[in-house]
């Protein structure tokens, strides 16, 4: 089943400023990044996949639903984690939880329940009756994402999840979400202006930019293995990258990862494992790289994708 669909779909403010163009695409199940830049249409379009902004022009369905005309009926079956903070300081996150389970239409011991089994999958069971003033801006990021899963749905629009979280902040809430994806069985639509984060975790892509489409497609389809292969070992980089350029190879540097073009014969994998057992580092990766999905969207024209 289709999760979302677009047809022309077009919205404009004060008929001057248009935030989404003519926009048509469909979104499978799964988990699905929707990235662009600041400004490139992404929260328009949820809002209108939620029926709480109408159309300029054209239609847009979820679930087989049209958020225009049945809006209680779409989000009954959507959970929504907005970017901006609206959480109740004075509330405990086991109280905002359930209210918004009933909010949903759960009963209120049902809503009790299903709010506790949210916060333990997001790991804040143990800090469910402390006030969410007290929150760090992690908790609070989590304690939205609970909200959002309490009712069950089978659609999670998840706008910039990552959204004030510090590297390790933005790790563990990534590892959640790809969680709820692979276990729970919810498909996922990621809005990121972060295309690095979102494809870490997505099955399929969809790239606007000043309200259009760029691109949509299979992660797998835009990360073709590409003629290089990449080597990353825990320690020993700077030794490994000098003795692979006295072996005649070219040697480049990404990171954590070296570089190394594989045309120059079929022996060259062979030659890198030699150099590493030589050595004795502990070898983590030997693979062809793949192209990076920012790579591809860097030579589309007037691309303003962040990566």
């Amino acid at each position: 089943m289709t999760l979302i669909a677009t047809d022309a779909l077009t919205k404009t403010y004060g008929g001057r400023v248009t935030a989404l163009a003519d926009l048509t695409v469909e979104v499978q199940p799964g988990i699905v990044g929707l990235v662009g830049a600041n400004g490139a249409g992404k929260s328009t379009l949820i809002k209108i996949l939620l029926g709480l902004l109408a159309p300029t022009s054209g239609q847009a369905r979820v679930l087989g639903l049209d958020p225009t005309t049945d809006a209680d009926a779409v989000r009954a079956r959507v959970g929504y984690m907005p970017e901006n903070d609206c959480l109740p300081p004075d509330l405990s996150a086991a109280e905002f939880v359930t209210h918004l389970g009933r909010i949903s239409g759960l009963p209120r011991a049902a809503a009790r329940e299903r709010a506790s089994e949210a916060l333990r999958h997001v790991g804040l069971y143990e800090e469910r009756y402390r006030q969410i003033g007290g929150y760090s801006t992690g908790m609070k990021q989590r304690v939205k994402l609970a909200q959002a899963l309490v009712h069950d749905p089978d659609l999670l629009l998840l706008d910039e999840p990552t959204n004030g979280l510090d590297p390790a902040g933005r790790d563990a809430m990534l590892a959640l979400v790809h969680r709820i994806g692979a276990e729970f069985g919810i498909s996922v639509l990621v809005c990121s202006h972060l295309l690095g984060e979102v494809e870490r975790i997505c099955d399929s892509l969809i790239a606007i930019d000043g309200g259009r489409l760029l691109r949509s497609a299979q992660l797998s389809d835009m990360t073709t293995a590409s003629d290089v292969l990449a080597i990353e070992v825990s320690e020993g980089t700077e030794a490994l990258a000098a003795r692979l350029a006295a072996a005649d190879l070219p040697v480049s540097r990404e990171g954590q990862l070296l570089l190394v073009p594989a045309e120059n014969g079929s022996d060259v994998y062979d030659r890198i494992l030699t150099a590493v057992v030589e050595l004795d580092l502990p070898l983590h990766r030997l693979d062809q790289r793949r192209h990076r999905v920012a790579e591809l969207f860097a030579t589309t024209e007037d691309s303003r994708v962040n990566v």
